[in-house]
């Protein structure tokens, strides 16, 4: 999101920059498949070192990031929203869940508070900074209503990350899924 504004405007500058994501589109999709093989990418990208792990969580993961793109492009608040509680929001979560989380979710142990807090936190703070960075070229007008909006998105998508359905619907579908349906009834 960073570069979008080197980008031109339209649908023309959506589609180059959703290249670089799409392009992962299709290097989960070989991998995963078996086509081309690459250890290392199946390892860093995977938990437990499976290639067919790549169609799920990280295809999901580039697909949000390339359809938030093409789809919403740089004067959407919704494509700041999915792109930065999925980025930013998830990744924390991990992060902060496994140095910090000693105290897990009642209703899911295998998820702690100081994670989805960290994932509110983070994807609402980068929303918030993107939100300024957009605004700052022209491409939408921040307010404090959008911030407040942000922030119910940021929040939705950590509770439903938090939710015992990640053994069934992979958390990069469900973050980027609730990001979009919500922002769309709020934004």
């Amino acid at each position: 999101m960073l570069c979008w504004p080197l980008f031109s405007p339209g649908l023309q500058g959506a589609v180059l920059a959703s290249l670089v994501p799409g392009v992962n589109i299709i290097r989960m999709l070989l991998l995963g498949l078996g086509v081309y093989h690459d250890e290392g990418t199946i390892k860093s990208m995977s938990r437990h070192g499976d290639r067919r792990e790549l169609l799920k969580g990280p295809l999901y993961y580039a697909s949000s990031i390339t359809l938030a793109c093409v789809f919403y492009w740089r004067t959407s608040p919704i494509a700041i929203a999915v792109i930065c509680n999925l980025c930013a929001g998830d990744g924390m979560a991990d992060i902060v869940g496994r140095r910090l989380g000693t105290e897990k979710l009642p209703y899911n142990r295998s998820k702690s508070i100081a994670g989805s807090i960290a994932m509110a936190t983070s994807g609402f703070t980068a929303s918030v900074v993107y939100m300024r960075y957009f605004a700052s070229f022209g491409y939408m007008e921040e307010s404090w209503g959008m911030i407040l909006r942000f922030l119910v998105v940021s929040i939705a998508s950590a509770v439903v990350e938090s939710l015992p359905i990640s053994t069934d619907i992979d958390d990069n579908l469900t973050v980027s899924l609730t990001s979009v349906l919500l922002g769309t009834f709020i934004f």
